[in-house]
C-alpha cells in the first residue's frame, strides 16, 4: 500500500525472493474517496513507482498495476481477484494498514477469496496496538505526557538511568518563542523531478484536474535515500532553532524551522526510531540544544505513537465524536483563500501550494477558527484529511476530532485549544497585514478570532464551565457590561452569516 514503502515493513519478513510476490497497486478508489491534494497524489504514486523499482533491483517478484494501465479496475479487492486468476496462491500476507475501512475490507478477503489472510502487526511503529491497550487499561483519563516518558524509558532515549537527560521529561516551556526579525530560515529540501516524477504529474494533471491544490512546483524527496537526505538536512540546519521557534508563524515563510520529515515516516521512507536516534545523536554530540531535540523526540515517539494508539483504541465510534454538536458548513475560503483574515487567507494559500502547514497552523489558526466558528467536525475531518500530503486517517483523526475540535469531550486534550486574536499577535506576524485590528475587541474592523472566541465559550458553557483548566473564563466573561457581552453576540453572529454570503 502507498502508506507502506519500506523493505522493513513485516508483510516482507520471511518473503522467498525467488517463489513470492509482491503486488503494489495504483487505484482510483484510494485517490477519490476523498479528493486528496494533487501533490499528495504525486507523491505517493511516484514513491510506490520508485519503491517497486528497488524491489525488483533487489531481487524481488513485483507484480505493479499502474493507474493508467488499461485493466486496472480502480480497487484494491478487485486488483487481489485480478492476481489471484493470473496465479495460483497459497496465502495473502498484509501489513495492517493505516485506516480502519481499509482493514475492515480486508477481514472479508478469507471468505471471498477462499484463501488464508494473514495481518500482520505494523511494527514501524514503536508501540503496537495491544502494547497501547495494556497501557490505557489503568488510566481513567489519558495523557500523552505520561505515555511518552514511558516511551522514553523503553527506548532508552535521552536517558540517564531513569532519568530524564537534563532533569526533565519536557521542555515544552522554551519552546514557544515569538518571531523575531530577520530571521535566517534556510531553504526546504527540494529534490527535482526525475523522469517516473514527471510522469506520475502528468497522470495527475490528467486523472484528478478538479482535486484541491497545486501540483506544481513539486520537489517532494520520492525514495528513501532522498528521504535520508531530508533528515539530514533538517538535523544539520533547522534542529538547532527547531525548539525555540517551532509555534511561531512567519508571513511567506511556510517551512520556518520544522522537519517536513512527515511525509516520508507516514509512507514508510524514513523509520521513527532512526529519526529520533539521529536526534539523539546530534545532541550528544553538541550538534543541537537538547530543547530542540527533546521536542522533535516528542513529536515522534510521543505524540505520534499516541494518537495512533488512540485511533485503533476507539474505532469506528471515535468518528462520529462531535461533542459540541458543531454543525455549521465548512466555509468556501477553506479551498479558495478568499477572506479578508490574514492568517487563515496565509494558511490556506500556503496549504493549497505545500500540501503542508505547521503544527500550529493547522491547530492555531485553521484548526482554531473551525473550532470556535463551530463548523461541522465531519467536514472539517475531511478537509483535513485531503489537503495535507501527511495525513492518514489514523493521524488526523485523533489530532482533528481530539486536539483541534475537542470533539471527543476530553479524551485526547484536557481543553479545547480555543484562543483569540491576541495569541495569533503574539506567534506570528499575520496580524500587521491584516484589514481587521487585533487590538479591537468589537465591531466591523474588529479581529473576528476575538469575539468568536468569547461567542465560542458562552455557546458551550454547560459543557466547559467545570474544566478546570477554562473555567476561569467564565469568571472574566460574568464582570463584563451587559452591552459588551451583547455586542459579542451580535458581532459574532453578523460574521458568522457573512462568511456564507
Amino acid at each position: 500500500m502507498g502508506d507502506q514503502l519500506s523493505k522493513d515493513i513485516s508483510s516482507l519478513k520471511g518473503c522467498i525472493k525467488s517463489e513470492d510476490t509482491i503486488l503494489i497497486c495504483e487505484v482510483l478508489n484510494e485517490a477519490i474517496y476523498v479528493k486528496h491534494h494533487k501533490k499528495k497524489i504525486a507523491f505517493l504514486f511516484s514513491a510506490m513507482r520508485h519503491f517497486a523499482r528497488e524491489l525488483h533491483e533487489s531481487g524481488y517478484r513485483v507484480s505493479y498495476t499502474k493507474l493508467e494501465d488499461k485493466q486496472n479496475s480502480g480497487f484494491l479487492k478487485n486488483e487481489i481477484t485480478r492476481a489471484l486468476k493470473q496465479e495460483k496462491f497459497d496465502k495473502i500476507v498484509v501489513t495492517q494498514p493505516g485506516e480502519y475501512r481499509v482493514k475492515e475490507g480486508i477481514k472479508s478477503w478469507a471468505t471471498d477469496f477462499s484463501i488464508s489472510i494473514e495481518i500482520r502487526e505494523d511494527d514501524r511503529f514503536l508501540c503496537s496496538t495491544e502494547e497501547f491497550l495494556i497501557w490505557t487499561k489503568p488510566r481513567k483519563q489519558l495523557r500523552m505526557e505520561y505515555f511518552y516518558r514511558e516511551m522514553r524509558k523503553k527506548y532508552n532515549v535521552l536517558m540517564n538511568g531513569n532519568q530524564p537527560i537534563g532533569g526533565q521529561w519536557n521542555y515544552d516551556l522554551k519552546n514557544r518563542k515569538p518571531p523575531k526579525e530577520n530571521l535566517l530560515i534556510p531553504d526546504p529540501y527540494h529534490n527535482q523531478p526525475d523522469d517516473i516524477t514527471l510522469d506520475v504529474m502528468s497522470l495527475v494533471a490528467e486523472y484528478f484536474p478538479d482535486h484541491f491544490g497545486d501540483l506544481e512546483p513539486f520537489y517532494f524527496g520520492v525514495t528513501r535515500l532522498q528521504a535520508l537526505e531530508a533528515l539530514d538536512l533538517f538535523l544539520t540546519q533547522r534542529l538547532p532553532n527547531f525548539g525555540d521557534y517551532q509555534d511561531a508563524m512567519i508571513e511567506g515563510e511556510p517551512w520556518m524551522y520544522h522537519s517536513h520529515i512527515s511525509f516520508y515516516l507516514n509512507c514508510g521512507l524514513l523509520l521513527p526510531l532512526e529519526c529520533v536516534r539521529a536526534a539523539e545523536k546530534a545532541y550528544q554530540t553538541g550538534k543541537a540544544p537538547l530543547n530542540a531535540v527533546e521536542g522533535f523526540i516528542r513529536q515522534i515517539i510521543g505524540w505520534r505513537e499516541f494518537v495512533r494508539g488512540v485511533y485503533w483504541l476507539k474505532m469506528p465510534e471515535y468518528a462520529k465524536k462531535n461533542f459540541f454538536k458543531a454543525k455549521r458548513n465548512l466555509p468556501e475560503f477553506y479551498w479558495t483563500a478568499d477572506t479578508e483574515m490574514n492568517c487563515l487567507r496565509q494558511c490556506v494559500l500556503e496549504t493549497k501550494k505545500n500540501a503542508y502547514a505547521h503544527h500550529i497552523q493547522r491547530l492555531m489558526i485553521l484548526g482554531n477558527f473551525a473550532l470556535i466558528a463551530g463548523l461541522d467536525t465531519a467536514q472539517v475531518n475531511e478537509w483535513f484529511l485531503i489537503v495535507y500530503a501527511d495525513a492518514y486517517e489514523w493521524v488526523e483523526l485523533p489530532n482533528v476530532s481530539g486536539m483541534i475540535l475537542f470533539a471527543d469531550g476530553g479524551y485526547l486534550a484536557s481543553k479545547p485549544y480555543a484562543a483569540s486574536g491576541s495569541y495569533i499577535n503574539k506567534m506570528s506576524d499575520y496580524c500587521k497585514n491584516c484589514i481587521y485590528k487585533v487590538s479591537k475587541k468589537n465591531g466591523e474592523d474588529a479581529c473576528p478570532f476575538n469575539y468568536l472566541y468569547w461567542d465560542f465559550l458562552v455557546r458551550n458553557r454547560d459543557k466547559l464551565e467545570s474544566n478546570h483548566r477554562i473555567g476561569m473564563m467564565y469568571k472574566i466573561y460574568e464582570r463584563m457590561g451587559e452591552d459588551k457581552k451583547k455586542a459579542i453576540a451580535d458581532d459574532s453572529k453578523h460574521f458568522l452569516k457573512s462568511i456564507y454570503d
